[in-house]
């Protein structure tokens, strides 16, 4: 299992895993999902950290109370599972670039 592993590169590993990180933390920051519920009547964007950066309301939902909760929590999932989507593919992305640890058999 570890025959052709070279254990005084771990350190620079490490280092580049670090790195790689701090990037992928940079690069999330400046992306942005949006997902649309009640056929555009609801908008919630976040960014790829998770953070919600901006929500749009329909006016017709004002005075719709249950609708417009179900309609949010609705957007605020989707949009949820986006960002999560990416950041498993930036990870698997990152860690496959770094020794190859995300690479698959």
């Amino acid at each position: 299992m570890f025959e052709n592993f070279d254990l005084s590169k771990v350190g620079a590993m490490l280092e580049e895993a670090q790195k790689q990180a701090q990037k992928m933390h940079e690069d999330a920051s400046s992306k942005q999902f949006t997902a649309k519920s009640g056929g555009g009547m609801v908008s919630v964007s976040m960014n790829g950290n998770g953070e919600v950066i901006d929500i749009t309301l329909d006016d017709s939902l004002l005075g719709d109370k249950e609708s417009l909760q179900i309609l949010l929590i609705s957007a605020m999932n989707d949009v949820s599972k986006m960002v999560e989507e990416n950041k498993k593919l930036a990870t698997t992305q990152m860690l496959s670039g770094i020794g190859g640890f995300g690479a698959k058999n």
